[in-house]
């Protein structure tokens, strides 16, 4: 039996003025019609078809919608003697439902030549790619397709913002760079204009005919930050237990990750370099939490991994004067004090405590308070110090719960003022006993 024959046919990149005659004499011949997408100035003259667009909107990665598509073809290919599948552009050009056709051997795929985008993008731009050396992009690949490329680079299907603010995470120096902004070419209303790299994603509306140009990166691409943020994008796409997680669900394996980067600093040798694969290791557990967090935080249109990366960026910058700036301090006790000063007036805080996570471990939560006491001078720290013995004392002779939390404090304040971490320092003695307790059971 015969195999179903499938045409594919390009509607070039613009309206139908710049559709080929071969093209219309395909479609106008077709007993059946397929139609990738409406969203096309040229898809009137496709005539009666069948759209995809409902694909679009059922599926959840276009992964998905292209494999729906080449189904769709199937099925319609043996109910008709052939049928003609007509896609934006040309066939050859970015359409990765063209390649699954064409790598289903249940079809005989034939391929009609048309006019690209890139044939008006490059008349546009006064550019000859070749002699350039431009290489293509994928705007929804562009982290792992660009990686370790500083440029030339033309970039399609950029149709929305978010593929605008991944693009821009994808670099991590861009510099001065400055890009070129492709959108409806060969339309009346067709716009072309250049856009620094920081407000890619904040001056340009983007559509389904919007592509850029980057001319030159000061960096290459960080290919291994995009490639795991474009995995874990893909976890909470098609993983049941990712595609289920909220910022609060996720909050006690955040907690627990950070326990776990803790447990392996302190099993890491600065000396030997012994136990930094489990470091390592832990870490990325740690940055998977960031990642995951920064997804859902884009999926609910609050934030992105762009947006946490620029915050703290600034944050870094402003709070750092005598980094950046002229600003000057005589050592670490003053450039703290500085510190919490510029906190209080950034946030519109009214006490210097406001900022202290109460989710703290009891033991970090007096450490911080008794910090924050010495940014401002208090005397607190002064006055528990010295009223440490009689802490104990009371401890000692009437043990209840005000009596053993004046005394933790006063521990707290003076391991302090030996510059000795409190909650560490637990953690060290506990595990001393454990061993203890580990070899007695042997």
């Amino acid at each position: 039996m015969a195999k179903p024959r499938v045409v594919v046919v390009g509607l070039g990149p613009a309206d139908q003025s710049l559709l080929t005659p071969q093209t219309q004499r395909v479609l106008d011949a077709a007993p059946c019609r397929v139609l990738r997408t409406t969203k096309h100035p040229a898809a009137d003259a496709v005539g009666d078809a069948v759209s995809c667009d409902d694909l679009y909107e059922s599926a959840d990665v276009f992964d998905e919608v292209y494999r729906a598509i080449v189904e769709r073809v199937h099925e319609l290919a043996l109910a008709h003697s052939y049928v003609v599948y007509a896609v934006p552009g040309s066939p050859l050009v970015l359409e990765r439902s063209v390649e699954y056709l064409r790598a289903d051997d249940r079809f005989e795929v034939e391929l009609v030549a048309a006019m690209s985008f890139l044939d008006v993008a490059w008349a546009k731009l006064g550019i000859d790619p070749v002699d350039a050396g431009v290489r293509m992009i994928d705007g929804h690949r562009f982290s792992v397709e660009a990686a370790g490329e500083s440029g030339p680079l033309l970039v399609a299907h950029c149709h929305n913002q978010r593929v605008l603010s991944d693009i821009k995470l994808a670099v991590d120096e861009p510099g001065e760079t400055t890009v070129v902004v492709l959108q409806r070419l060969g339309l009346p209303d067709e716009a072309v204009f250049e856009v620094s790299w920081a407000d890619l994603d904040r001056d340009v509306v983007a559509d389904h005919l919007t592509s850029i140009y980057i001319p030159q990166l000061e960096a290459p691409v960080a290919g291994e930050l995009m490639e795991f943020y474009a995995l874990v994008q893909r976890l909470r796409e098609e993983c049941p237990w990712d595609r289920e997680q909220t910022h609060l669900s996720l909050r006690r394996h955040l907690v627990e990750e950070a326990y776990e980067v803790v447990d392996a600093i302190d099993g890491f040798d600065p000396e030997t370099g012994e136990g930094a694969e489990d470091l390592e290791e832990e870490l990325g557990d740690l940055l998977f939490q960031v990642f995951i967090h920064a997804i859902i935080g884009a999926e609910e249109g609050w934030f992105q991994l762009a947006d946490i990366a620029k915050g703290i960026h600034d944050k870094l910058y402003v709070r750092h004067p005598h980094v950046f700036g002229d600003a000057e301090v005589s050592g670490t006790e003053e450039l703290l004090v500085h510190w919490e000063q510029r906190k209080v007036v950034e946030k519109g805080r009214a006490s210097v405590l406001d900022g202290i996570a109460r989710s703290l471990p009891a033991l970090s939560l007096a450490e911080k308070t008794v910090k924050k006491a010495d940014a401002i001078d208090s005397p607190l720290s002064d006055q528990l110090v010295d009223g440490l013995a009689r802490a104990l004392d009371r401890f000692v002779t009437e043990p209840t719960e005000e009596t053993v939390g004046e005394a933790l404090l006063a521990v707290s304040a003076a391991a302090r003022r030996g510059g000795v971490d409190p909650e560490m320092s637990l953690r060290a003695a506990v595990a001393a006993v454990s061993e203890q307790i580990r070899a007695f059971e042997a």
